[in-house]
């Protein structure tokens, strides 16, 4: 793919393993930008314009960059699980999701304010979560370092011990809608 520079405005360690797996050069460069979640957006929303803020904060400093944000969201209905405070919110978070279905959403602005060209989507993952008791929740906290993660877990660690099942993209769950994501740069380098 011919692309301008690409640059992913993240620090997310996953993000960036991620994007590798498309054989594109790219530079990491993350954004400073404060995550909002106005309740009159619904979790599509959310995600869109937490993704919007983080690519408009590196495009603006990097003009010729195509700038690419991302913010992923773990929605219950109309819920939207951000990342736990604390270890016993965390837990409050797993036992919310014990045995139910929900949403993983990520957001995905792509920006290069030098053309004035940018897309923006968002790549929604159905998951179901196995019944857990107390003390599935407090190994699983052990063991994964959860205080980062938007619904306090991550299902490439240890996901095995509490998703039973998911529908959609698994590069979506971890962070990055990687086969959307091809597709949206193809377009891109082909406008």
């Amino acid at each position: 793919m011919k692309l301008p520079r690409l640059v992913l405005a993240s620090a997310s360690p996953r993000r960036s393993e991620l994007l590798k797996q498309l054989g594109i050069p790219f530079d990491v460069i993350p954004a400073v930008a404060e995550e909002i979640s106005p309740k009159h957006l619904s979790p599509h929303e959310v995600c869109q314009v937490n993704a919007h803020r983080k690519a408009r904060a590196i495009a603006r400093h990097h003009a010729n960059a195509l700038v690419l944000g991302a913010d992923t969201v773990v929605a219950l209905d109309m819920t939207i699980f951000g990342k736990p405070k604390d270890t016993a919110d965390a837990q409050r978070m797993l036992r919310a999701l014990s045995g139910k279905t929900h949403q993983v959403i990520t957001g995905i602005a792509l920006m290069q304010l030098a053309t004035q060209r940018e897309r923006l989507f968002a790549v929604s993952t159905t998951v179901v979560f196995r019944k857990l008791n107390a003390a599935q929740i407090n190994e699983y906290v052990a063991k994964v370092h959860t205080l980062d993660k938007a619904g306090a877990y991550a299902i490439q660690e240890h996901g095995e011990m509490i998703v039973e099942k998911i529908n959609g993209s698994f590069s979506n769950v971890v962070g990055l809608p990687l086969e959307r994501l091809e597709q949206e740069l193809r377009e891109w380098q082909v406008r």
